[in-house]
């Protein structure tokens, strides 16, 4: 997503739907970003925020270049409404970005259960599940299929906005180190036996995108922030340190937060 951002041509309007606070930080001053929800929030990341119902958008046809819908597809009720809107807001040479969970995987189910529901309504586990309501409905081809990997930052006491169940007691009351930890057995026994513990999600590229050649695989996701990066880039930009035989640790070049490295899987992920 950030990528596409940043190779957007000056002047390109771009909405954020389900936007919370904000899915990107606004770096460039020469888009116009549109932030949508039910409500407006007290924080926010810059942009213009706009408080009104997905299925019913109160914009213009086609005017926005780039429509980002980060984890919020699986919230809206009127799904195909939504849809309906989406391709009637995208201008003609559009894209699409879109990132859901999988209700199959061990993290959405942990999410589930501690939140009673966690207002998920819709309940994906297969890609086919997103890309075919969405390409059918909004005419915009498929490009892209990534699989998301989790980083357990709903349960991180850092980002406790209310009282947490009682249920988080079973996570260490949502120790940043203990869930770091967690993330990097995960990882393990994924790299070993095949199994998909560290999956969490997709992310969908759809519509007029310019995609690089290969799209890595990042199971490095911060347990505080979410923020992905490769392996190489935090031994780039990080200071890692051997705190074992088995584990290195650094801090998210995002926010901060501690984190165990795990290696990046040997080969790419790119579904046309």
């Amino acid at each position: 997503m950030t990528e596409l951002l940043r190779k957007l041509p000056a002047g390109s309007a771009v909405l954020d739907l389900g936007a919370g606070p904000g899915s990107f930080p606004l770096e460039r001053t020469d888009l116009l970003v549109v932030r949508l929800d039910h409500s407006i929030p007290a924080s926010r990341r810059g942009g213009v925020y706009v408080a009104a119902d997905a299925a019913r958008m109160p914009f213009a046809a086609a005017s926005f270049d780039f429509v980002v819908s980060n984890h919020s597809l699986e919230h809206f009720e009127q799904l195909d409404a939504v849809l309906l809107e989406i391709a009637r807001v995208i201008g003609p040479g559009g894209a699409l970005y879109v990132t859901v969970p999988d209700a199959g995987t061990l993290t959405d189910r942990i999410y589930r259960w501690l939140g009673r529901g966690g207002g998920h309504v819709n309940a994906f586990r297969r890609p086919e599940d997103v890309a075919g309501p969405v390409g059918r409905i909004t005419g915009l081809r498929r490009r892209c299929t990534q699989p998301l990997y989790t980083s357990l930052s709903f349960l991180n006491s850092h980002n406790f906005i209310a009282p947490p169940p009682k249920r988080i007691a079973l996570f260490a009351f949502g120790n940043e180190r203990f869930l770091a930890v967690l993330n990097w057995i995960l990882r393990w026994i994924d790299a070993r036996r095949g199994t998909k513990l560290s999956r969490y999600g997709w992310a969908f590229w759809f519509g007029e995108v310019e995609l690089p050649e290969e799209l890595e695989l990042w199971v490095n996701v911060c347990v505080r922030c979410g923020a992905g990066n490769s392996e190489a880039h935090v031994r780039q930009t990080c200071k890692v340190r051997r705190r074992a035989r088995w584990f290195e640790t650094y801090r998210c070049p995002v926010c901060g937060g501690w984190n165990l490295l795990t290696e990046d899987p040997p080969f790419k992920a790119l579904v046309r």
